[in-house]
């Protein structure tokens, strides 16, 4: 297996804001409130347009030959060209399956875009053939093809009337979900200051995302139930072996919702 599960987390781009719709010398916390209005205004909610996103978190589980690993790109003091840099940097070392819940819909477009404002390079990750002539039929871009499987796209068959929250469908199939933070508190936590927490809860989505994907591999025939119990224990041998209470408090409440 080569198995690349991602997820990011976001706060507003109040430098762009504040150019975009001339805000003058406003704090962050003020310019994000204005962008938060005027979006409220034009289309009725807060949730910003995906290039007024900026990443501060992306979050991984690597399953690579014989190992897997979870963890959050750079550290609490990378920039976010860094942490975006590491990302795409990654597709090319390795060209792994990137596995998602809704990147296809947010986290790679913000990611397009959080990559063209600070020019990095990603000739693996936007190939469609003319590096590699299999790319010309399973790529990163198409919707429709395996190298980015979107579990969220996929399950409600390309149509948004059949998606699902995250936490929803990993509590139903036995996994933990949504431990304490979610992702309306982000900003927030930012403006406090603690990465931290930010990159802690980005992993334990990031946790579920890739549960969730082996229950979709043992569901197509992909995996044995043998083979996807020994998938499962090993994550759990890392995840008790960490060190991090957060991984291990994971392990706790995934072990709780599966006795239950």
């Amino acid at each position: 297996m080569n198995i690349f599960v991602f997820d990011i987390e976001t706060v507003p781009d109040v430098d762009s804001g504040r150019k975009i719709h001339e805000l003058g010398d406003l704090s962050d916390a003020d310019t994000a409130e204005a962008m938060f209005h005027l979006n409220r205004q034009k289309v009725g909610h807060e949730f910003l347009p995906h290039y007024l996103h900026k990443v501060v978190a992306i979050s991984v589980v690597f399953r690579y030959r014989d190992t897997v690993k979870v963890w959050s790109l750079g550290d609490e003091t990378s920039s976010e060209k860094d942490i975006v840099t590491r990302f795409f940097d990654g597709i090319d070392k390795y060209s792994p399956t990137l596995v998602s819940w809704n990147g296809g819909g947010f986290d790679l477009p913000v990611l397009h875009y959080r990559a063209l404002k600070h020019g990095v390079s990603a000739p693996q990750y936007w190939d469609t053939g003319e590096l590699d002539g299999g790319f010309k039929w399973n790529n990163y871009l198409s919707r429709y093809h395996a190298r980015h499987t979107d579990l969220m796209d996929l399950l409600a068959m390309y149509t948004g009337r059949a998606n699902a929250p995250l936490d929803h469908i990993a509590t139903m199939l036995g996994f933990p979900g949504k431990m304490g933070m979610s992702g309306s508190k982000v900003w927030e936590t930012f403006q406090n200051n603690d990465i931290k927490s930010i990159r802690d809860y980005c992993e334990s989505d990031v946790l579920n995302t890739y549960l969730v994907y082996l229950k979709f591999e043992l569901m197509r025939g992909r995996l044995t139930q043998l083979e996807f119990e020994k998938e499962c224990d090993l994550l759990k041998e890392q995840l008790q072996r960490s060190g991090q209470s957060h991984l291990e408090e994971f392990l706790q409440y995934w072990n709780q919702a599966s006795d239950e």
